[in-house]
């Protein structure tokens, strides 16, 4: 199980209240979406597998890139 622990931070009072303002309006609460904001932005810190990895560079290269009129065409030269 995991142990839950408290944290504060400083905002100016109109950032808090449109927060909970917004997160009342949605029925959830703030401290959940907090912990999902946080857990998002970790999430987007992590480093790209290696399968990541090579794609950017062989688009640095310029390999691999498909070239279409619009998005119908893409998809059918990717088989989509």
């Amino acid at each position: 199980m995991t142990k839950e622990v408290q944290m504060s931070i400083k905002m100016e009072a109109e950032l808090r209240d449109e927060f909970m303002a917004a997160a009342a309006s949605m029925h959830r609460p703030a401290a959940q979406i907090v912990r999902d904001l946080m857990r998002g932005f970790l999430a987007r810190q992590e480093i790209p597998n290696a399968t990541t990895i090579a794609a950017m560079q062989a688009v640095d290269k310029g390999e691999d890139l498909y070239r279409a009129k619009d998005a119908d065409d893409l998809l059918k030269q990717l088989g989509i």
